[in-house]
This record gives structure tokens, sequence and C-alpha cells, in this order.
């Protein structure tokens, strides 16, 4: 909606990981030149965590868009509330093969032959796994164990995991000694500071076309962090409120007011409406209820439905740049209404087919 006013080639702000904005803050480029180290090693788990929003997803796909398709295999698996068992599918199905019906025996050994038949073409392969902190002790344990496909001098697989902190703790805990043997490397990814949010959203509106209109004052940009405390989704999702909310007022300039009433109405969307009462805690979290499974078994549904919204995000990224276009039109349509001088004559307009 806000493209045409601003005179932008697209969406600055969108919220599906992008590679083509990505930025380099010291914390990204250090993260890819681990992800870049793995991959010289050719063996290993390589491990990254952050914050919610950090980027991680982006460091993957601006990964794979350098990756040398003629010298390595790679395959992303983002569905990570699975059983080891169904794991193990999802991998066999990552790299393209056949897995339905087939037994856990018939799953290693085609994974097996596809990675010798890969390393036969000169060439290696490459998993990589997001959202990691969802993995069991158990299914992280069977992830390790595909480690162990090596010919004589090489190791067959390769594997990323990329997660949020809370991994750290299954990485630390006591059964994981044999995987923490074989990490390679291992980085976190922290927020942008201050200094770095104003580069980061001054780069992404330079990637669309930004020519200095809108303008930001050092009060605005003083705000945006304070809110997003330097997390890139958070800036995303407050910036792109901020150019909607200048292409309805017409604003060419933003200063720190401006940013605050924002962030206020974002604020105002969350709260609970009047009289609504708190979520109820999970019944394993209400002591004394002997509800533990049951609760754990709540808990899992609802991981696996915030994992469906979370997929469907780039779908409805896509709807609502198309609603938003339509409204363009609509608004525009308004506006001359309202600047026709009271009492003028429209022409009529020909109906003929």
């Amino acid at each position: 909606m806000y493209e045409t006013f601003y005179g932008f080639s697209a969406k600055p702000f969108q919220l599906r990981p992008d590679p083509h904005f990505f930025f380099g803050s010291k914390g990204h480029k250090r993260a890819m030149a681990y992800l870049e180290y793995g991959l010289s090693q050719g063996e290993g788990f390589i491990i990254v965590t952050g914050e919610v929003g950090a980027g991680k997803t982006t460091l993957v796909r601006n990964l794979f868009n350098g990756l040398p398709s003629d010298q390595i295999v790679a395959a992303h698996i983002v569905n990570t509330h699975l059983d080891p068992e169904d794991t193990l599918r999802m991998v066999v199905s990552a790299f393209g093969l056949p897995y339905e019906g087939a037994s856990k025996t018939d799953l290693l050994t085609r994974l097996e032959k596809f990675l010798c038949d890969v390393d036969h073409q000169g060439k290696r392969a490459l998993l990589v796994i997001d959202e990691a902190q969802n993995l069991s002790a158990r299914t992280v344990e069977e992830l390790r164990m595909l480690s162990n496909f090596q010919t004589d001098d090489k190791s067959l697989l390769q594997t990323f995991l990329l997660g949020q902190p809370e991994f750290r703790t299954t990485l630390h805990s006591p059964g994981m000694q044999q995987l923490r043997q074989r990490v390679i490397a291992s980085y976190h990814l922290g927020p942008m500071d201050a200094q770095e949010t104003r580069a980061y959203i001054e780069h992404r509106l330079a990637t669309v076309g930004w020519n200095g209109d809108p303008s930001f004052d050092d009060g605005a940009h003083a705000a945006i962090y304070a809110y997003s405390g330097g997390i890139p989704r958070k800036v995303n999702t407050l910036m792109d409120r901020v150019l909607l909310m200048g292409y309805l007022e017409e604003m060419h300039a933003f200063g720190e007011a401006d940013i605050n009433t924002v962030i206020s109405d974002i604020s105002e969307e969350f709260q609970l409406p009047a009289g609504q009462a708190a979520p109820v805690p999970a019944p394993d979290a209400i002591p004394g209820t002997g509800l533990g499974a049951l609760g754990q078994e709540l808990r899992t549904l609802d991981e696996r439905a915030g994992e469906r919204r979370a997929s469907s995000v780039e779908v409805l990224d896509e709807r609502m740049m198309r609603l938003e276009k339509s409204i363009v039109s609509v608004l525009s349509i308004l506006k001359k209404i309202v600047a026709t001088p009271q009492g003028a004559v429209t022409q009529p307009v020909d109906n003929q087919e």
C-alpha cells in the first residue's frame, strides 16, 4: 500500500525471511562465518542459537543462496515436532527419497545408499535443521547416529542445528556427551545494538529504492530501538506499521512521538478485552492435579498449532500485499471524491460493453 506513496520497489519490512534483504550486523557476520567454517570442515555439527526473530532462518537462506550446487546437496527441515522415527522419515523426504510405508531399516538403507551416491559424485550432503529447540533428546540422538555414515576417510553427512536459546539446555544435558564431542563450532546470535539497528533499517529501505523519503530523526530511531531491543523481526513489525501510518496520514518525516503512537496502537491490540480472564495454565502446571500427561499432550498440541500458524506467515503476508494493493485504488477514488468541489457536475460513465 505505502510502496507507491514512498516510491519503493517492494515492501522493505516484510515478515518472511528473504536473503535479498540480508544485513550483515556484527553478530550475523560472525554467525555466517561459523556456518561457512563448518562447510569448509565437511563434517560434524555446527550449532547456532538465537532469540525468536533474531534472523536465524534468514542466515540459512542466505547460506543456501551461496551454496555451490555442483559440490553440496542440501536439505532444510523446519518441522521439528516429531518423534525420532518421524524425524528420520523427514530427513529421507528432505533429500527427495521415498519414505511412505518404509520401515526404519529401509529408511536407513535408502539414506546410506543416497549418501554414498552423493559421495561418488564428488559432492557432500548437508542437513540443516531449524527450530532445533523443539527436538527431544531422543530425536537429537537419532540425528547424531546419522553422522555415523562415513567412508574410510570422510563423513557422508554434515548437520547444522539452529534453534532458540533453550536448545542449549538439551545440548548440555547428561545424555548429550557424544553429540557435544562432534560439535565443531557453536555460536549464539544476539540482538543488534542501537547503531546496527539504525543501519539495518536504512539498509532495508535502501534495498527497495529509498532516497531519504520518509526521514527518521534521532528520536525516532531511539524509540524504535527501545521497543525492538535490536531484534530484526520486531523492527520489521514496527516499521511496517509506521510506514502504513505514514501513508494514511501522508507523512514524510517521523519523530519520537510518531513512533510511540504506533507502539501504543500495537500494545493496545494485544491487550485482553475488558472483563476477559487471563489464559488458564496447563493442567500439569497446577500442583496436585495429577494431570501431567494430559497437560503435556495439550501443550504439544498447542505447540503444533503454533507451528502451523508460523508456517502460514508467508501466505498471509502475500495475501495482505494483494489486499493492500486493492485498498490503494479505493482510497484514491475516495480522495478524488473529497477533493471534488461541492456541487460540481461529474461526467457520466459510459457503460457500453
